[in-house]
Formats: C-alpha cells, structure tokens, sequence
C-alpha cells in the first residue's frame, strides 16, 4: 500500500480533466509531508487514469491531468 493511495483516491474523484492542489493540500490529503519520494511515487497515479503534468516549487502546487 502507497502513502499516497488516498491522495490518489481524492484526485481521481475529481471532475474535470486538470486539478490543481497546493502542497499543503497534498499533505493534508496524503496524511504525510510531500517529500523528495513524491517523484518516484507518482508514477502510481498513472492506475488511477491521471498524470502529474507539472509541479511549481515556485508557486508550491501540483498539477494533475487526466489521461
């Protein structure tokens, strides 16, 4: 089981087909600190039918995107 399933699970219940959430959101949701892993991991967003297509450091959000 991933740290991240249930932020997985709270993108893919999203309507649309982009969803931004700030960093803060993502830890909220994740229940864990958004950390260097979150690269290797999003990779398991792909079985839920969205991508991370881009994250801003800058502005501290993740964009998703429906596949």
């Amino acid at each position: 089981m991933s740290k991240y399933n249930a932020l997985w699970s709270l993108v893919s219940q999203q309507d649309g087909t982009i969803v931004t959430l700030s960093f803060a959101e993502i830890e909220q949701a994740a229940g864990v600190p958004l950390d260097h892993s979150f690269l290797s991991y999003k990779k398991e967003l792909l079985d839920y039918g969205w991508q991370v297509e881009k994250i801003s450091p800058k502005k501290k959000t993740v964009k998703f995107k429906r596949r």
